[in-house]
């Protein structure tokens, strides 16, 4: 008999943290949104520089990637709530420094500041629901509301900034942060209970610099790419990435208190799930790079619109996310995620029908078809990446898994968006543009942005031209991408079925006595009962 058959239940405090928890959540998908909306009026005032540019837009992510790990694991030493108020609280300070910046300077300081506030929220969130909820289907359907929780954020970030903006200066998105957090600081300590774990050693701050410098030089890397393309030093800057990668776990074999315990990784259920997540973001976030484009350039959709039309994708992940609970107690997580990833692959094949006469109701309808399918992915996956993990190391866990999703998303934009702009290269070759001086038939047969550009200088039928070329071409190479992604989820979904189908829903780590002499965690699939979230639900009432 397994021990999660006998776990504790959630109270209802512990339902009314969970709410707690998800506001941290809601603000960190929409502050990696809001900011792209703000970039004009923001590039008036401040005048930065093209570098600065992209340093403001891209700091946060990039410290909140490299430190996702460090902070996850710094959790399980200081304590999980302890870590989330203090982020959350130099979250707040940092939105209201940003909010005010005075220069270019100060906003790509301020920025990097909220990007290591932001790398505490994910998994101390995520590692406190590993220990409020201990119930197997309790914690499914607690991990079911904080994947919503980020939707919810990436489906109002864009038309609530677009109001921001259209009402106040561009210092106001930043500024919507700070009641969520004062709030978060005021019910977090009366809600959220604390954890870690009291065997944890010292932080190794060898460790944590070579976690923070491989990850950054490998997004830098594939972000580079996906911007500019191959070249030497986006190439080299992954090599260098994989290579301090490689040291930072050849150190962590030989630490007594490891930034990452490697034995996790054996657990088969660990593994997979972890490889799943990244490959479902990896199509996700490749896929929506061309969305974006898409409603804005060739439907000629302004941002506030575009973002509207978005919102039934992330609605769809929502009402997936809602839904797993309820079907997984029918269905293994096997057949769950293998069936959402099969689904997936139904809308992005009608993501290749893209091009006909109703080209904006295809692309609702793909949208809402595939995050319908990954969203149950997504959650499956997440719980038994941290299920798998023992309870003093949800935090490590958690912060796996969040860089998991980090480095999939960078990695389908860098190649799916390399390969989308070969095929469009190839699209705008083959295609007459008379009358245009080479400098600009070369700047518009290189991307979409260059096309419309060039359009801009010309008169109006010529630049017409150009514009209907560069979006017969960009069709083609999102309908290419769409068939690449279709396949990618189709793969995807025998590896999950097969890799996975002996684990139940719920599946938890293995008890002490499991831990075998050689130090693995053997995770005994078979062991695991499969509860009813709907049942739980019941009984709590």
């Amino acid at each position: 008999m397994s021990n999660a058959v006998n776990s504790p239940r959630a109270t209802r405090r512990d339902w009314i943290g969970l709410a707690v928890i998800a506001l941290p959540c809601v603000l960190y998908s929409m502050d990696l949104t809001v900011l792209h909306l703000a970039v004009p009026s923001l590039s008036a005032d401040l005048k930065p520089s093209s570098a600065q540019l992209l340093w403001i837009v891209d700091i946060y992510g990039f410290l909140l990637a490299g430190l996702l790990i460090t902070m996850g694991t710094l959790g399980d030493r200081i304590g999980r709530r302890r870590l989330l108020l203090i982020g959350a609280a130099a979250f707040g300070a940092a939105s209201v420094l940003a909010a005010f910046s005075t220069s270019a300077e100060m906003l790509i300081a301020t920025r990097a500041v909220l990007g290591i506030a932001g790398a505490t929220l994910a998994p101390s969130t995520l590692s406190l629901i590993r220990n409020m909820f201990l119930d197997p289907g309790q914690r499914t359907v607690a991990i079911g509301v904080w994947v919503t929780s980020y939707s919810v954020g990436a489906a109002i970030g864009p038309p609530l900034g677009g109001v921001l903006l259209q009402y106040f200066w561009w210092g106001s998105v930043f500024l919507v942060a700070v009641p969520v957090m004062l709030l978060l600081l005021v019910l977090g300590p009366i809600l959220l209970p604390e954890f870690r774990d009291p065997k944890a050693g010292r932080l190794d701050i060898a460790s944590t610099a070579q976690s923070l410098a491989a990850v950054l030089a490998v997004i830098y890397g594939l972000k580079q790419i996906a911007e500019q393309g191959l070249g030497w030093l986006p190439a080299l800057s992954i090599v260098a990435g994989l290579a301090v990668g490689v040291a930072f776990l050849r150190r962590q074999r030989k630490l007594v208190d490891p930034l990452i315990d490697l034995r996790l990784f054996r657990a088969p259920a660990f593994s997979a799930s972890l490889a799943t997540y990244t490959f479902g973001t990896f199509v996700a976030f490749g896929v929506y790079l061309f969305i974006a484009q898409y409603l804005q350039v060739v439907l000629a959709l302004s941002p506030l619109q575009a973002g509207l039309w978005s919102m039934p994708f992330s609605g769809g992940f929502i009402i997936g996310s809602m839904l797993t609970p309820i079907i997984v107690r029918r269905l293994g997580p096997a057949y769950v995620m293998a069936a959402g990833l099969m689904l997936a692959a139904v809308g992005f094949g009608i993501l290749t029908q893209v091009g006909g006469a109703y080209g904006l109701a295809v692309l609702v309808t793909a949208t809402v078809v595939f995050s319908l399918g990954l969203a149950p992915v997504f959650t499956l996956a997440t719980d038994l990446i941290v299920g798998n993990a023992p309870p003093e190391r949800a935090g490590a866990a958690s912060a796996i898994s969040e860089t998991s999703s980090e480095f999939g998303g960078a990695l389908g934009i860098a190649v799916l968006g390399s390969i989308g702009t070969a095929v469009y290269r190839r699209g705008m070759a083959g295609a007459e543009i008379d009358g245009v001086q080479p400098e600009a038939t070369e700047a518009a047969r290189d991307t979409l942005g260059g096309a419309v550009a060039v359009a801009r200088e010309l008169h109006d039928e010529l630049g017409a031209n150009v514009l209907i070329a560069a979006r017969e071409a960009f069709t083609q190479a999102f309908e290419t991408i769409a068939v690449i992604s279709a396949a990618v989820a189709i793969v995807m979904a025998i590896v999950a079925f097969v890799l996975l189908r002996r684990v139940k829903a719920g599946a938890g780590p293995a008890s002490p006595s499991d831990v075998q002499s050689d130090g693995a965690i053997a995770v005994a699939a078979d062991d695991v009962q499969l509860l009813s979230p709907v049942a739980a639900a019941a009984d709590e009432r």
